[in-house]
C-alpha cells in the first residue's frame, strides 16, 4: 500500500503542473495515469494558444495565472517552451459582431485585461495581406501568445520529479474503496493508494471515472481536428480568430508558432460526440477553404500533418472544480472543454493554494465552476 498527501488521477494538462506545484510546497504527490507518459491525452492534441480574454470571471483569473507562469518559464526556470507573444485577434467583418465583441470588450476591460478594439488599418499591419474587403477592425489582447503543448508538459513533469512527486504510468484506476465521505483506497491495475485527497483530473475519462464512486457529472468528450504546416519565415503574429459560423462548423483559428509552422483548428458543427480520434477526409478541404478565403497568403503553405483530439465538454462550456457533496477529500479539476492546456498552469498554483494554506481567496471561482450550478448559460467566447 502506498500512502500520499495528494495522489492525482491524470497526468495532463492539469495534473501535471499541479503536481508540480504541490511537490514545490512540500506535499508528498502521487500521480497515476493508464497511458505510458505525460500529457498522451488531450494535451498531446492541443495546438498552443494561451489567453485571458475569455467572458467569464473564473476563466479570466486562471488564465492570467497561466500567462504568468507560462511567461516565466525561460527566463525563471530555464525552459524554453517555445512562448510567442503574439496575441489573440478577432478579426469583424459584419455590424453585429463588432457590435457584440465592443460590448464584451467593457467587461473584460473591468478585469484589466490588456485588450482593446483596433482598427483595419491596424489589422493588416499585425496581419499583411488579410482579406480587406468589409473589414471592419478587430479586438486584439496583445499579452496573449502560444506555447508547445509537448515542450511545456515536459517541463513540467521535470520540475515536478525534481520536487519529489512520483508518477505511476501505465496503471488504471478500476475501482475505489469508500469510508462514509471519504475516498478510503484507490484500486489501480497494478497497486493500491491511499490519499488524503485525490484529484480527478482525467480529462476525456473524467465520467467514466467519477462513476465508480457513483458521482454523476456531466462531461461528455467530442473530437475536433487540428493541422500544422511546414514552417516558414514568420509573416504575422497573432492568434487569429474567425468566430463567423459557416456550413460545417462554427469557428476557426490559426497561429504561427515558434518554429515558423502555421498551427490550425476549427469547430465541427454539429459537433462530433465522443472518443473517435481517427482523422476525417472533411477537415482539410473545410478549415483550408475558411482560412485562404480570410487570408489569401496561406494557400501556398505546404501541410504536414493533422490530427484529431478530444474536447471534455459541459453544457455551457465551463469546467468543473471543486469538491463534490458526497466526497470531501475527491476534488473535480474536469470537463475543460478543450481549454484545458491553457487553464492548467493557473489552475495548477490556484489549487494547489486551497490545498495547501487553505486559501480562500478563490471561492468565486469554486462557486461559479461548481457541479452544483444549473448549466443553462453558454460562453461567449470560446
Amino acid at each position: 500500500m502506498k500512502t500520499y498527501d495528494v495522489l492525482i488521477i491524470g497526468a495532463g494538462s492539469i495534473g501535471t503542473p499541479l503536481a508540480w506545484q504541490l511537490s514545490s510546497r512540500g506535499v508528498k504527490v502521487g500521480v497515476i495515469d493508464k497511458l505510458p507518459s505525460v500529457g498522451q491525452g488531450q494535451n498531446k492534441a492541443a495546438i498552443g494558444g494561451i489567453r485571458a480574454t475569455h467572458s467569464d470571471p473564473a476563466k479570466i483569473q486562471i488564465c492570467q495565472k497561466s500567462l504568468d507562469i507560462v511567461r516565466r518559464m525561460e527566463p525563471e526556470f530555464g525552459f524554453d517552451v517555445d512562448w510567442v507573444q503574439g496575441g489573440y485577434m478577432f478579426p469583424v467583418y459584419e455590424d453585429e459582431t463588432e457590435m457584440n465583441l465592443k460590448n464584451l470588450l467593457e467587461y473584460q476591460k473591468h478585469f484589466q485585461l490588456n485588450i482593446d478594439w483596433i482598427s483595419a488599418k491596424e489589422v493588416e499591419n499585425l496581419a499583411p495581406g488579410i482579406n480587406k474587403k468589409n473589414l471592419l477592425g478587430a479586438t486584439y489582447s496583445p499579452e496573449d501568445g502560444s506555447a508547445s503543448p509537448l515542450k511545456l508538459i515536459d517541463a513540467f513533469y521535470v520540475m515536478a520529479n525534481y520536487e519529489g512527486a512520483e508518477f505511476r504510468f501505465n496503471e488504471e484506476v478500476i475501482d475505489f474503496k469508500i469510508s462514509g465521505t471519504k475516498i478510503s483506497q484507490i484500486i489501480t491495475t497494478q497497486n493500491k493508494y491511499e490519499a488524503a485527497i485525490v484529484v480527478n483530473a482525467s480529462g476525456g475519462d473524467a465520467r467514466e471515472l467519477c462513476k465508480k464512486v457513483g458521482l454523476e457529472v456531466p462531461v461528455y468528450p467530442d473530437s475536433h481536428e487540428g493541422g500544422i504546416t511546414e514552417p516558414v519565415k514568420r509573416f504575422f503574429e497573432p492568434m487569429i480568430v474567425d468566430i463567423r459560423p459557416a456550413q460545417g462548423s462554427a469557428n476557426y483559428y490559426f497561429y504561427q508558432n515558434g518554429e515558423g509552422q502555421v498551427v490550425f483548428c476549427i469547430t465541427p458543427e454539429p459537433k462530433v460526440s465522443g472518443k473517435d480520434r481517427d482523422n476525417t477526409s472533411e477537415f482539410l478541404p473545410m478549415v483550408v477553404k475558411r482560412m485562404v478565403q480570410l487570408y489569401p497568403r496561406l494557400r501556398n503553405l505546404r501541410i504536414r500533418r493533422t490530427w484529431r483530439g478530444l474536447y471534455p465538454m459541459t453544457p455551457d462550456g465551463f469546467p468543473i472544480v471543486g469538491y463534490p457533496k458526497e466526497y470531501d477529500n475527491f476534488l473535480l479539476a474536469i470537463g475543460m472543454c478543450g481549454q484545458g492546456f491553457m487553464l492548467g498552469p493557473g489552475l495548477g498554483e490556484i489549487l494547489s493554494e486551497i490545498i495547501v494554506d487553505n486559501s480562500l481567496d478563490y471561492q468565486d471561482i469554486f462557486d461559479e465552476l461548481t457541479l452544483y450550478r444549473n448549466f443553462a448559460g453558454e460562453e461567449k467566447l470560446k
